[in-house]
């Protein structure tokens, strides 16, 4: 199966669940006048909607690179998780509000019958199996979208479990623990979207990646048995991709042809690392004496 089969086959999976659990949880709310399955009910709903989004801004994604587009549609998507994000803190806030003014209130009636119970159990088991899957999906084919979906499901396990102990505690006697239950479940909500906004914006900003891969380029690029040295080292994420370009050593008397066969196995070596996209190699005499000794003096501002 292709990239763009896995990931769009991703987003119809999770739509099709979240919708389904809407219409569970809606009946059972319905049922039960529970406030913690309702909070749910309106999380699965708020999923359904991003899952549209998401099905969507995969579908632009995975479209092949045009004349417009050479690189690909690969950095629509930080913007879809932060949609997601925002989707998911709005959610969130209303949610909270509302249990807040019944935990005020001195609670609500307590949820009667078993359908409450049931459907919680089920989404603690449907939003465990999407977050496993999300996350296969989203590391074997880097994409931030479907490991912001991940991070959603993870968090609504959470979520759907404190609602599961709100409800049963309820029912026992203790009617106040379904709307805490509910402001718990919000908060889950909320949390999950600042960390998806949180990890998207360097994506978006342009941000460089960890110091370890940035220390695997130079050894990749100093690997080469006729590299001398490196410098200009600059390293940043281009939507969810990384873009490389930097400076080479070589000795000043090598042909053309020679330091063309140099750059194009640098370029190569670096490329083959994950999340690398770009790769941008300029080839100088080492007798110019640019090259700093140590990886950690390597220079990487251009201007220097």
């Amino acid at each position: 199966m292709s990239s763009r089969q896995a990931l769009r086959r991703a987003g119809a999976v999770v739509l099709a669940v979240n919708v389904a659990l809407v219409l569970a949880k809606a009946g059972a709310w319905y049922l039960s006048g529970s406030l913690a399955v309702g909070s749910e009910a309106i999380n699965s709903l708020s999923d359904s909607a991003y899952s549209l989004v998401i099905l969507a801004g995969l579908y632009l994604t995975t479209q092949p690179p045009d004349l417009e587009h050479p690189h690909g549609h690969e950095r629509i998507e930080p913007f879809v998780s932060l949609f997601v994000a925002g989707a998911m803190i709005l959610a969130g806030a209303g949610i909270l509000y509302g249990a807040t003014t019944a935990v005020i209130a001195g609670g609500a009636d307590p949820p009667v019958g078993t359908s409450a119970i049931a459907v919680l159990v089920l989404a603690v088991v449907a939003k465990l199996w999407l977050y496993r899957y999300c996350r296969r999906v989203a590391e074997r084919e880097r994409s931030p979208a479907v490991a912001a979906t991940a991070v959603d499901n993870r968090n609504d396990v959470l979520a759907a479990g404190a609602a599961l102990f709100g409800v049963a505690g309820a029912q026992v006697g203790y009617p106040v623990l379904d709307p805490v239950a509910a402001g718990v479940v919000a908060l889950f909500i909320a949390y999950s979207g600042v960390d998806i906004v949180r990890d998207n914006l360097n994506y978006l900003l342009g941000a460089a990646p960890p110091d370890h891969l940035r220390e695997e380029i130079v050894e990749r690029a100093l690997s080469h048995p006729d590299v001398e040295g490196v410098h200009d080292v600059i390293a940043h994420y281009v939507g969810p991709e990384i873009d490389v370009s930097l400076h080479i050593e070589v000795e000043g008397d090598r042909t053309l042809a020679e330091a063309h066969d140099i750059e194009s196995a640098v370029v190569q070596s670096i490329r083959d690392i994950d999340d690398v996209d770009d790769v941008f190699v300029h080839v100088d005499p080492k007798e110019l004496g640019e090259w700093k000794a140590k990886i950690d003096d390597v220079e990487t501002d251009p201007s220097n």
